[in-house]
């Protein structure tokens, strides 16, 4: 299982804004079925490749079809195959380290 954090800024919208791009893009995330959890910076999704690279390309699309004339896209992807992963695996291992 991948863990994949996606930042999709649209470009020449002519406003400062982009929340209702965001949205948009967050909305096909939560639609996909695959967990998914909306950030300040970016929105993050886990699940298979075959699954992900999909919606990433959907998600990239998304702000050309409300209008967006340039989309900047950031992807960092965490494919970790040794064994499974999860978000909020992640976070609990960090978190131990606290104690």
């Amino acid at each position: 299982m991948a863990i994949v954090e996606i930042s999709v800024t649209p470009l020449g919208i002519g406003k400062m804004g982009v929340s209702e791009y965001v949205a948009g893009c967050v909305k096909l995330a939560q639609e996909s079925g695959l967990s998914c959890q909306l950030t300040p910076m970016g929105t993050i999704i886990e699940g298979e490749i075959e699954q992900l690279f999909p919606l990433l390309q959907r998600m990239h699309e998304s702000p050309f079809a409300a209008g967006a004339e340039r989309v900047s896209t950031l992807i960092k992807i965490d494919d970790r195959r040794d064994r499974k992963h999860s978000m909020q695996g992640k976070v609990d291992s960090v978190m131990e380290k606290f104690k």
